[in-house]
């Protein structure tokens, strides 16, 4: 009798109990929403996730990293500077190259997002301005007309006016062909060394002697009299127009 009173009030209680739902929005301002903290939340990595393409594709890491990379391969050390310094030195580079951009969207686009004066779609068209606008400037001509035809865009569209489909693989196609014009820059001298060095050898007779390994310290003393770092970050840095 007891278990059927106590089963027909639990299950009274579990009827009248309305399922509960995560609400995504949880106030509206002057024509912008605001959304629940998990919303907030799971859009936040989803952005995230996008993070490693925006850097790749929209910043100069690429140019960077692939010059350093080169630069790796000239003086023939094989894991020196190892990958992760390669890697954090293009980021802090990148950071300083893209300050002046960088400071134009926080100060045009997330501040006033963050203050609610403006919406998200807002804050998106104010952030692309200054990004479209350092592309361009890194970007051929070429490049833009190439993928603007691939995308068979009007003739009549100018370059400012090619959306993001179009720009941003010219863009990376720019930077590629300034990152290897860079690198066979880099590698001239250090190859010059290598055949000196492979000749000496082969003069002397001396065939099992490794080339590469006497030419190394040859290497690395031109790069550091020459002072390589400065030389090699310093016009990297300004090889970017702001």
């Amino acid at each position: 009798m007891l278990s059927a009173v106590s089963g027909s009030a639990l299950a009274q209680a579990v009827g009248s109990t309305a399922p509960s739902t995560l609400p995504l929005l949880v106030g509206q301002g002057a024509g912008s929403a605001s959304y629940s903290v998990p919303i907030q939340t799971l859009l936040f990595f989803t952005a995230l996730s996008f993070l490693p393409a925006v850097l790749l594709l929209m910043t100069g890491f690429t140019r960077i990293v692939i010059v350093l990379g080169l630069l790796r391969q000239a003086l023939g050390t094989q894991a020196a500077p190892p990958n992760q310094v390669v890697i954090g030195l293009s980021l802090f580079l990148t950071f300083f190259v893209m300050g002046p951009t960088l400071d134009k969207v926080y100060a045009e686009a997330y501040q006033p997002f963050s203050e609610n004066k403006i919406a998200f779609d807002e804050a998106l068209k104010r952030g692309e301005v200054p990004m479209r606008a350092f592309m361009l400037k890194q970007t051929r001509q070429s490049d833009v007309a190439l993928f603007a035809k691939l995308a068979k865009l009007d003739a009549s569209v100018k370059s400012s006016e090619v959306p993001f489909k179009v720009l941003v693989p010219a863009f990376v196609t720019s930077e590629l062909k300034s990152a290897f014009q860079i690198g066979f820059l880099i590698f001239i001298p250090f190859l010059i060394i290598d055949m000196i060095v492979a000749s000496v050898l082969m003069s002397l007779g001396m065939m099992m002697l490794s080339p590469v390994l006497v030419a190394l310290p040859f290497k690395l003393m031109l790069f550091v009299l020459a002072d390589g770092w400065n030389l090699l970050l310093g016009s990297l840095a300004a090889s970017f127009v702001q």
